[in-house]
Parts: structure tokens; C-alpha cells; sequence
């Protein structure tokens, strides 16, 4: 027997926010999920996440929700992460950031399960630690299969190849390495050979007829013309759960199964 574990990637503003709350407790019951996370860094406004909007993601079945590179853009945040532990900000954001960067959670059953995410340094604005260095002593602090039945890796970042990095530095000690950032949903989902589920982007939780999120007319206007008008806004139109669904072995933490999710919206496809 093991865990069926929902990752869900970059929520974007109301309309993503409204694809959690109206679609994902249904899931939880239909699937019979174990465990729950959701990348809620764009949440409120598409730049960051709120303590209220967070709360929502929680409430709405989230037993979890990552953050990244906006993690503090809604200041509330700076506070509101140290009295929530179920929210989480990458490792390596700074020395001196408030909150956690992961979490041994329990599922319903007490079973264990490891949450941590990293920010990667390719394409990035701004210099963070060495993603590598420090995932590495927090998976062997919590052995897959011994100290926690299950684990997951968050791998914020724009780079492919740096995902992919992270993925076979981790395999045969995380039960899934699932990217993050980009908000486009990639098509190589698979089990590493140490038995490591793998998805190089997860891609959004939003409207997918916009531009990663975005109304299109501004992000359009500025590549067409490299002038800007106006600020960036959050589409607000047809809504689309995207992720990453695995089963896991308990007595290894290895994933046996793994199922790309596309719920509702333009790009749904069949449950898994």
C-alpha cells in the first residue's frame, strides 16, 4: 500500500485561485488523495501570495503550499510564514528569510512526508545559494523509505536543463522532482531509474488563453513594440488545474505510477 500524492503547479491570481477552491476538493475525494501540494507563489495578483489567499489554497484541500522567487512580494508574507507552517519558501532564498524552506509533514494515516523546495540560479534575476548544496543534506536527513515514507522536491527555476540536473541529483533519494516557474506544462513526465518521478515543469493553475498567466494585450504590446502601457494583470478567463499525480511505495518511497494532470479548461485530459 502506499501514497497518492497531487502536485499542483503555479497557481496565477483569481482565476487560479478560483480553479483550487471550486476543483480540488472534489479531486482529493474522487482520487482518494493522500497528500497535496500546491505552488501558490503568484496567487495574489500574479506577483506573490497573501496570508488570506493562503489560507484559502489551505482550506480549499492544499495540505501544502510552496512559494519561490515572489515569495515576499505581498509583505504580509513576511510575517505570516512564521505562524504558518504548512507554507513554505525555497532553501536557499536567503540566509536571513523568515519561514521555512521544508517540512516533514503527516498524512491522515501518520505517514511521513519530506517537503522541500529549491530555487535554481540559471536565468534568475537575482543570485541564490546553490540549490544543489542545500537539498542534499535535508534528503539525507530524511531518508526515502526510512525517516519519511515519502518526499517531494519543488525545483523553482527557468532552466530545463537545470531542472533535469536536479532531478538525477536527486533520483533514488526523492519520490518526486517536479518544476516549477515557467507556467508551461512540460511533456516528459517519467520514473527515473532510482525509482524518482520526474516532470520538468508542472505548469500553472489559471487561464491558459493569456500569456503564462497574463492578460495578453500588454505582455503582446511589449514584445511588439518593446514599449510598455500598462502593468502586468492576471487573466481572468477559463480555468485549468495543471500537475503531477504519483503513487508511491511506502516501504521504499519509490513512485510506482505517475499521471500528468490537466483538469478543466483548454487542456484537459482524462483523470489519471
Amino acid at each position: 500500500m502506499g501514497m497518492r500524492i497531487l502536485y499542483l503547479g503555479d497557481v496565477v491570481g483569481r482565476a487560479g485561485r478560483r480553479a483550487i477552491t471550486e476543483r480540488l476538493q472534489r479531486l482529493r475525494d474522487e482520487w482518494r488523495l493522500d497528500f497535496v501540494v500546491v505552488n501558490g507563489e503568484n496567487a495574489t495578483g500574479g506577483m506573490g501570495l497573501s496570508g488570506d489567499h493562503a489560507k484559502a489554497l489551505l482550506n480549499a484541500g492544499a495540505d501544502c503550499v510552496t512559494l519561490g522567487d515572489h515569495a515576499f512580494d505581498q509583505k504580509d508574507m513576511l510575517q505570516f510564514i512564521e505562524s504558518e507552517p504548512r507554507v513554505l519558501r525555497p532553501l536557499n532564498f536567503a540566509r536571513q528569510a523568515p519561514g521555512r524552506g521544508h517540512r516533514v509533514f503527516q498524512d491522515a494515516r501518520g505517514r511521513k512526508v519530506l517537503v522541500a523546495q529549491v530555487l535554481g540560479q540559471v536565468f534568475m534575476k537575482r543570485p541564490f545559494d546553490d540549490p544543489f548544496s542545500a537539498i542534499d543534506p535535508v534528503l539525507r536527513a530524511h531518508m526515502r523509505g526510512g525517516g519519511v515514507q515519502a518526499s517531494i522536491v519543488d525545483m523553482h527555476c527557468e532552466a530545463t536543463s537545470e531542472k533535469m540536473a536536479m532531478g538525477h541529483f536527486c533520483d533514488g533519494r526523492a519520490s518526486m522532482v517536479v518544476g516549477t516557474h515557467t507556467h508551461v506544462p512540460t511533456a516528459d513526465a517519467q520514473i527515473m531509474p532510482g525509482g524518482t518521478a520526474y516532470l520538468s515543469d508542472a505548469g500553472m493553475c489559471g487561464d491558459y488563453l493569456s500569456v503564462i498567466g497574463m492578460e495578453k494585450t500588454e505582455p503582446m504590446r511589449r514584445f511588439v513594440t518593446g514599449m510598455g502601457q500598462a502593468r502586468f494583470t492576471p487573466a481572468l478567463g477559463e480555468t485549468t488545474l495543471c500537475g503531477l499525480y504519483i503513487e508511491t511505495d511506502d516501504a521504499t518511497g519509490k513512485a510506482t505510477r505517475l499521471a500528468m494532470v490537466r483538469e478543466g479548461g483548454r487542456l484537459e485530459q482524462s483523470a489519471p
